[in-house]
């Protein structure tokens, strides 16, 4: 808005020009000279001091919300009372705010939200946080998410990329000796070779019946053809029983597949029973799908604003089923304790949980029984700060944001954080570790070879006692029914 004065003087006519400004006052907002305009030379007179009126805000004070997610943001309240005034910790947040109030030279206070919520758009009108701001009844926020919604009711500054889910579970088992025989081929590949051992001796068995048929000679049973396409995977095949070139032809393929699959099945074995195979890992929400009886669950306030959009709103039948059978935990050393229980994964942000982890459930030296998904899941576009609509601070905060993103200032303090908060707490720690991490492998025993003994075999004994009694009963019977046939 300018104004425009006019004084009318014996020698020439002049005109001021002034600019209001919003902080130029002690903070406040005001109005500033900008030039003198002479009517009878033309000549202008420019005031060079208001070619960037935000470079200095004069102390202004600035409304602010947040709520607690560390490292990003962290804090302590001034009282009991909720959206009570907060006193800022050491975070990424706070470097921020520090650095901003210095270089625009503004104030602040900032509040917690009373409900501990981020926002959810219900008709255009937000709850939470961005109602707060949608109301204009604060100036700014930190760690905001934007979303188009959002977009609509608030300006938004782009600051850092956001943290990812993630999965904690607990670290792969070894997979049970009995079964090593057996663990070379998935279960598909098994049923394949029964189905081809059958279907090949059937094969032969009709091959050489038509055969006898047309030109005469000596008959092949069917047990004969099929236990010799057996005897040939184990490589101790029996007589040939084909009368024929077709069948000689048939047997020698059949050979020649053998030969491929004993030798991918004995140095697969070779593997499995040198180094003891471990159960997989979980790095996606199918994985957990796709176990038995598991459970899984997250604490509430990561269930708020954009992540509570993006499980409600995702196509993804994954996802939604997922969010129905989510539990709702009180912290992370609740969700942490489940997973140690077994049969129970803890859903929640990769620096959030590692923080935890590194904290309280990793020894000296660095073993830990948890396991975090290293193939993140994003469900946020970026972290920033959002501002009431139409803030002539926000373009000076997203430029000053944009050169320390840049320069790698924020990565920077926020991996300093993440370090300096693991050492706080480890420090107040007055009790021992878990006794289970103290039983945890060090990673020269874990890497060392392994040497075969009875427990790694134990299901070649097993394929020994029931192929004997699978023979004794079959024994038996032949001889009782040879021994009916001669009563008869």
């Amino acid at each position: 808005m300018h104004r425009l004065t006019t004084q009318a003087m014996w020698f020439s006519e002049r005109v001021s020009v002034y600019r209001r400004c919003l902080y130029c006052k002690h903070g406040e907002a005001g109005i500033t000279f900008l030039e003198h305009v002479d009517l009878g030379t033309g000549k202008t007179v420019n005031n060079p001091f208001n070619a960037h009126p935000l470079q200095d805000m004069e102390g202004h004070r600035l409304r602010g919300v947040s709520l607690r997610h560390f490292p990003f943001m962290d804090y302590l309240t001034n009282s009991d009372q909720p959206g009570s005034t907060i006193t800022p910790l050491d975070s990424l947040e706070t470097r921020l705010i520090y650095s901003f109030s210095a270089t625009i030279n503004f104030t602040y206070v900032i509040h917690e939200q009373p409900e501990k919520d981020w926002g959810i758009p219900t008709n255009g009108t937000f709850n939470g946080v961005m109602g707060e701001l949608q109301r204009e009844e604060t100036d700014f926020c930190t760690t905001a998410v934007p979303s188009p919604e959002r977009l609509q009711a608030v300006d938004y500054a782009r600051g850092y990329p956001s943290d990812v889910l993630v999965i904690t579970s607990l670290k792969p088992t070894v997979l049970p000796a009995n079964l090593g025989l057996v663990r070379p081929f998935q279960s598909k590949v098994w049923l394949s070779l029964l189905c081809g051992v059958v279907g090949w001796g059937m094969t032969l068995w009709v091959l050489q019946r038509v055969w006898v048929w047309a030109a005469g000679g000596r008959r092949v049973q069917f047990n004969t053809a099929v236990l010799y396409g057996w005897g040939a995977l184990l490589e101790r095949p029996p007589m040939d029983p084909s009368v024929s070139i077709a069948g000689q032809l048939l047997v020698g393929w059949w050979l020649v597949f053998c030969l491929v699959v004993d030798t991918g099945y004995r140095s697969s074995l070779i593997a499995h029973l040198t180094v003891q195979a471990k159960s997989s890992t979980l790095e996606h929400f199918q994985d957990l799908l796709d176990q038995t009886n598991w459970r899984w669950g997250t604490e509430k306030w990561q269930l708020s604003g954009v992540q509570f959009e993006y499980f409600t709103k995702s196509t993804s039948p994954v996802v939604h089923h997922i969010y129905r059978k989510m539990e709702i935990l009180k912290s992370s050393n609740e969700g942490l304790t489940k997973v140690m229980a077994g049969g129970f994964s803890f859903i929640s942000f990769r620096n959030y949980v590692s923080i935890a982890v590194a904290s309280k459930y990793t020894d000296p030296r660095g073993n830990s029984p948890f396991y975090i998904s290293k193939s993140g899941i994003p469900t946020m576009a970026a972290f920033g700060w959002a501002m009431r609509k139409g803030a002539p601070f926000s373009s000076r905060i997203s430029q000053l944001m944009n050169r320390l993103e840049d320069a790698g200032i924020t990565a920077y303090w926020k991996d300093e954080v993440i370090a300096r908060r693991v050492r706080q707490n480890r420090a107040e720690m007055t009790q021992g570790l878990d006794t289970t991490l103290d039983n945890l492998p060090t990673p020269q025993q874990a890497s060392r070879e392994v040497a075969l003994v009875l427990d790694h075999l134990q299901g070649a004994f097993y394929i020994l006692f029931l192929g004997s009694g699978l023979a004794l009963f079959t024994f038996l019977g032949e001889n009782l029914a040879k021994t009916r046939c001669g009563t008869v």
